[in-house]
């Protein structure tokens, strides 16, 4: 079932650009916020030796950040033009190594509540000449900060 969420802010996609902006683990990770929709934020960054682990591969902490933060910006594209989000409870569930070119997650709202948004995060390991792997799932809440845009 596809859900059709509408932003209770007019200015919503300019708010995720500068709360994205904002954020200091994103540049340090030299991610890119690739596209966004109500409900919907997909964020990119490339797997580097500095955000790998020992075997190479794409560390999960850095999986784990690309999907919490598409999932948090997706709940924050519902916000009221006052309030904010923050992370109230994430589980991942990591499926295969983040081996590739970059890591891409894709944040999406489940269910949107006036305190407690239920969302989601899918992550992928692209490179060039193979189709995607999904490399996790997250699955989490959010809570709405009142007044805290």
């Amino acid at each position: 079932m596809t859900q059709t969420h509408i932003p209770r802010a007019a200015d919503w996609r300019t708010r995720i650009d500068a709360a994205f902006a904002a954020q200091g683990m994103m540049r340090t990770m030299r991610a890119a916020l690739t596209d966004a929709a109500p409900g919907m934020v997909e964020i990119a960054a490339p797997i580097r030796t500095e955000t790998g682990q020992h075997h190479g591969f794409a560390h999960a902490g850095l999986t784990f950040t690309l999907g919490d933060t598409a999932a948090g910006l997706a709940a924050q594209t519902l916000m009221g033009p006052e309030d904010g989000v923050m992370t109230v409870e994430m589980k991942i569930n990591l499926m295969a190594p983040g081996d590739g070119d970059r890591l891409r997650a894709v944040g999406r709202v489940e269910r949107a509540g006036r305190r407690l948004t239920v969302v989601r995060a899918d992550v992928f390991a692209d490179a060039d000449g193979r189709d995607p792997v999904q490399v996790a799932t997250l699955l989490g809440t959010m809570m709405t900060m009142t007044g805290k845009n």
